[in-house]
């Protein structure tokens, strides 16, 4: 199963939106999807860091990280490796 795919399952189970699946990378996130307030932000990174057994800091966190889709997925990857 590809990042993307695990990343949108993770952000449905979080969110509650079956549209989540149709999202794309360039979908906004953050400030267009209501249900994606600070707790679902919370929720959001404790999965990432729980599924891919990583942490994050504090201060890798920005709102540009939720922008869309994609850059949510890029700083994904990149924790990853």
């Amino acid at each position: 199963m590809s990042l993307e795919v695990e990343l949108k399952e993770l952000l449905q189970e979080s969110l509650q939106l079956d549209e989540v699946a149709d999202w794309d990378a360039d979908t906004e996130i953050l400030g267009a999807v209501p249900e994606f307030d600070s707790m679902a932000i919370v929720t959001v990174l404790t999965l990432v860091e729980e599924n891919y057994g990583i942490m994050i800091e504090d201060d890798e966190v920005s709102a540009e990280v939720f922008e869309t889709l994609g850059s949510l997925l890029s700083f994904v990857s990149e924790k990853i490796g």
